[in-house]
Parts: structure tokens; C-alpha cells; sequence
């Protein structure tokens, strides 16, 4: 049987648990990385060396990456001291490659060799890119990083985030959303994670016109001013605005409650309708695909990490969350074995 072509489309930590898992399949894995991102290490190094995000693309490195332990770990270390406080050691590494090679893209084609990662991470475009926000009052943020860092979000709301500028997309992110049989998207923030991508000039164009089947995952937890409330198809609708209604196939949703403390907690934060919500409907043009999805272990926060107060502790199970994505890459081969047996 062969190979099957996953493309996961996002950004931010959220995604890092499904290619995580995923790798341990035997399936061709391209991870498209949103560029937008301009928040903590990644932010101070764009300002400072003039380069791309490094941030996000190095967490699918470090996920798809098959090499020592120590390699990996090396690639997630925060500095605690000094000039370099709050940096990544692979943020910085990312960001010498891009310098030494010139193009960032083929920076990130020789950190995958050189961690030996199953699978390709591509950046959805090569063009400097910055969103923009505008809140429900008609206000207007600039930045991802206001996403989690100004209070006016969760006091007023978001309506919509745009380009600042038309960035191009990537040719080769365009090539391997051709060939990819599935479509993965997220999980992530909605926001500062998924729609960026879309935003990329020629690419929501190429998801709608690809044959391979949509998937998204859908989120366990919601934020204040941008998702309060949100259910599944509210996370549907969203996506739709940008690659076509009714091209999202498959949507995956957690049914485990996560711990009572850490709900209240989240509810203390994010307000009532923390986490996202399931209705049974009769007319869907999607398949809802529930099972447990939840992370149980507990999640540890790094004194170094600067911004882990913007990160979730309810997460998605890494090895539960691939198992789905692989089932469904393979429904359409067992449908023709079971109807050439009937």
C-alpha cells in the first residue's frame, strides 16, 4: 500500500503533540508553518537580525526530529541568564542558518538534515509577513503578539485579523498541498495560528481546489475576546471563510474532561464557555470524528520560558490524536475493500 501524503497546516505549540505522533507512521509528513508570528524570542530576533520566525518551524523540527535526545533538547533550551535571557537555542540556530544560506526555507530544508526529521517543514511563505487585528470597536492592534499580550483584547474582542502586507506563498507548500491525500488543520489558535496561512496570497486558493480530504482539529479550550464561547462549528464556519463552505471533510473532537482544577482555572481566566462545546446535529456537510483525546500527564512550565503564560496546559494527547489522523488517512482504502467484499 502506498504512502499516504499528510500536510498539517498551523503554527504555535498545539501541533507539535500531533507531529509528534505522527512520525511514528508510515506516512509522508510536510508541516506548513504559519510566518506571522512576531511574540517573545522569535519577536526580538525578527526586530534585531531582520530575519523570518524561527519559533514555529523549530517546535515541528523538534517534533518530527529523530535524532539523540540530547539534540532535540539542545533545540528546545531557553537561556535563564544574561544578553541571551528568554532566547532559544534553536531559534538562534535558525536564524544563523537563514543568514548563512541566505533563504530561509533552504535554512530549514538543512536543520531537518541535520535532525534527521521524518518528514518536511515547509514556511508558508519566504516574504516578510505582519497581521494586523481589528477589534470588535473598529480599532485596530498591530502585531500577533497583541493576541496575547494586550488587554484590550479580552475587553473589547477580536473581529478579524488581515495582512499588513501581501506576502506570496510558497511554491513548494502549494506542491505538497497538491499531492497531500489529507489536509490536517491545526490543532491551534485560531487566530495567531491557522489564519495567518490562509491570509498568504494563492494559498487558500490552492486548499479549496486540492483533492485530498480536509480535516481539522478542533480545539479543547477557548480564549477570552477571541473564541469566548466558541463550539465545534463555530471553529468550522471560521475556517470556511477562507478555504470554501463545506471543504473541511472530518473534524476531530475530544470527549475526556479534562481535571476540575484545571477547568476552574481556565474558567478564572478565560471567563464562562473556557472550553469548546459539542452539539449533535442531524445536518452536517462534515463527519465529527469524537474520541478521547486528552492529554492525562501534566504539563511542566519552564522558569525560562517567557512566554508560557500565553501556553495551554490542556492539551491534546500526542499518541491518541495521531491514531485518528492515520485512521481517517486510511477510511477511503477500507471503503473500497469492504464494498469489493460485499
Amino acid at each position: 500500500m502506498q504512502k499516504k501524503n499528510i500536510v498539517n497546516i498551523g503554527g504555535g505549540t498545539g501541533r507539535f503533540t500531533l507531529l509528534q505522533g505522527l512520525k511514528k507512521y508510515p506516512v509522508n509528513i510536510t508541516a506548513i508553518v504559519a510566518m506571522a508570528d512576531d511574540g517573545g524570542s522569535t519577536g526580538k530576533l525578527r526586530d534585531e537580525l531582520g530575519v523570518l520566525p524561527p519559533g514555529d518551524v523549530r517546535q515541528c523540527l523538534v517534533a518530527l526530529s529523530e535524532s539523540s535526545d540530547t539534540l532535540r533538547e539542545l533545540m528546545s533550551y531557553r537561556f535563564e541568564k544574561g544578553a541571551l535571557k528568554g532566547h532559544n537555542f534553536g531559534n538562534l540556530f535558525l536564524s544563523a542558518l537563514e543568514k548563512i544560506e541566505g533563504n530561509f526555507s533552504r535554512g530549514v530544508e538543512e536543520a531537518a538534515k541535520i535532525l534527521s526529521a521524518k518528514g518536511e517543514v515547509i514556511p508558508v511563505t519566504d516574504d516578510s509577513m505582519r497581521i494586523e487585528i481589528e477589534l470588535k470597536n473598529g480599532e485596530i492592534l498591530e502585531g500577533e503578539r497583541e493576541l496575547d499580550g494586550n488587554p484590550k483584547i479580552q475587553e473589547v474582542g477580536v473581529a478579524k485579523v488581515f495582512s499588513k502586507n501581501q506576502a506570496r506563498a510558497n511554491k513548494q507548500a502549494l506542491a505538497r498541498i497538491k499531492e497531500a491525500d489529507l489536509i490536517v488543520i491545526g490543532p491551534g489558535d485560531i487566530f495567531a495560528s491557522i489564519i495567518p496561512n490562509f491570509l498568504v496570497k494563492g494559498f487558500s486558493e490552492a486548499v479549496k481546489k486540492a483533492k485530498g480530504k480536509v480535516v481539522l482539529n478542533c480545539n479543547l479550550t477557548n480564549k477570552k475576546g477571541l473564541t469566548s464561547g466558541f463550539d465545534l462549528d463555530d471553529y468550522v464556519k471560521m475556517v470556511e471563510k477562507y478555504i470554501g463552505k463545506g471543504r473541511v471533510n472530518f473534524v476531530t473532537f475530544n470527549t475526556k474532561n479534562p481535571p476540575r482544577d484545571l477547568v476552574k482555572k481556565y474558567e478564572k481566566k478565560e471567563g464562562k464557555g473556557a472550553l469548546v462545546t459539542f452539539k449533535n446535529k442531524k445536518k452536517r456537510t462534515y463527519k465529527v470524528i469524537t474520541a478521547d483525546l486528552l492529554q492525562t500527564e501534566k504539563v511542566r512550565k519552564m522558569k525560562s520560558d517567557v512566554i508560557a503564560h500565553t501556553r495551554a496546559f490542556i492539551r491534546h494527547d500526542s499518541r491518541k490524536l495521531a491514531k485518528v489522523i492515520a485512521l481517517i488517512a486510511e477510511l477511503g482504502e477500507y471503503q473500497n475493500i469492504i464494498k469489493d467484499i460485499i
